[in-house]
């Protein structure tokens, strides 16, 4: 097992610079997934630690040896990529075969590991057949096993589940994890998925426009964001403006009128903005005197199977989500809504940041 060390990691290309100085710990053994939108620098990071990258500045550290510099084919890393890259001309078992043969492996030697890796994969009984005779469940097992054939200490994922249906990745996602532990690697994975990142990590590196917003553990950050960024990229939730009309009492006013005191420590200013976040797992549809209330127009309701996600309008036509368990009741579109939450489940930011 390998840790990995950023230090000041900067990566600037002709037109603009990707990674600003960004400095993080990947543990060894563990999923580690850089999490953000689209253009984040999350797999600029990803292909700079495999050596795709070139870095205009700062250190990677696989244990204590610098590797920047050093060629991908010696960093001992296995990368999965997004589009499986498998050679179109060759069979499963040449594919998953082909670092092995670049590594000078003796054939026989070959034989043994890529069908054990394949059995591991469950392709045992696909290795004659060429990628495009596969299901793309089975492709992304075959990228899989090529990545692992070569027994590296880390594992590279370039967001490798993002062209299969959502059957299949919630399959996939089990196996990975699954792997990795079983495997004792160093996994680092590469997703712009809540769900996915929720779900398979150890740890999230939350990042935005080339820089690192928040590490932490799942529940760390989903639950406890330390910004306005994270906590809207994280999950479903609704997104209220206030004005602060008490600093010391901590009450703001909604922009149609409600005036909400909150739990807090931190001093605000009369007259500022904030931002209020709900989740809709603490948004009671039977308010009772110890919630806030708000009341609206039902707007739409979804099905999701273990529950109903239900839209209610808000005087300033701020649509408020909130899930109710079970089957969905007959929604009364245009009729009057009424729920609540608990004042300390609402996060609380200004500029940006979180308040306390």
């Amino acid at each position: 097992m390998v840790k990995i060390s950023l230090k000041d990691l900067k990566v600037e290309f002709e037109q603009f610079t990707a990674l600003h100085n960004i400095s993080f710990e990947i543990p060894e053994g563990k999923i580690t997934t850089l999490l953000g939108p689209s253009g984040c620098g999350k797999t600029t990071t990803l292909r700079s630690i495999a050596g795709f990258n070139f870095p205009t500045g700062g250190q990677i550290l696989f244990d204590d040896k610098d590797v920047v510099g050093v060629p991908p084919q010696k960093r001992d890393t296995g990368f999965v990529f997004q589009n499986y890259a498998l050679w179109p001309h060759m069979s499963v078992y040449h594919n998953i075969a082909f670092g092995l043969k670049l590594r000078k492996i003796p054939k026989e030697e070959i034989k043994e590991k890529v069908t054990r890796v394949a059995n591991l994969m469950s392709i045992g009984d696909q290795l004659e057949k060429n990628p495009s005779e596969l299901s793309g469940g089975q492709q992304q097992r075959v990228a899989l096993a090529r990545a692992l054939v070569i027994e590296p200490s880390v594992l590279l994922f370039d967001e490798p589940l993002s062209n299969l249906d959502a059957k299949l990745r919630m399959e996939m996602r089990v196996e990975i994890k699954k792997l990795v532990n079983e495997l004792k690697l160093t996994a680092v994975y590469v997703t712009h998925d809540q769900e996915e990142a929720l779900s398979l990590s150890d740890i999230i590196i939350v990042m935005e426009k080339g820089k690192i917003l928040q590490i932490g553990s799942p529940v760390e950050i989903y639950t406890d964001p330390e910004t306005l960024f994270v906590a809207t990229f994280m999950g479903y939730s609704s997104h209220l403006i206030a004005n602060v009309i008490e600093g010391d009492k901590f009450s703001v006013e909604t922009k149609f009128g409600q005036i909400i005191t909150l739990p807090l420590t931190e001093r605000l200013e009369i007259g500022s903005t904030v931002d209020m976040i709900l989740r809709p797992e603490y948004i009671n549809p039977h308010p009772d005197t110890n919630h806030i209330a708000f009341e609206g127009k039902y707007y739409a309701s979804s099905y999701l199977g273990p529950m109903t996600r239900i839209q209610i309008e808000l005087p300033d036509k701020t649509i408020l989500h909130y899930d109710k368990e079970g089957l969905p009741d007959k929604l009364d579109v245009g009729g009057k809504g009424k729920v609540g939450i608990s004042p300390d489940k609402i996060l609380v930011f200004q500029n940006g940041i979180r308040v306390r």
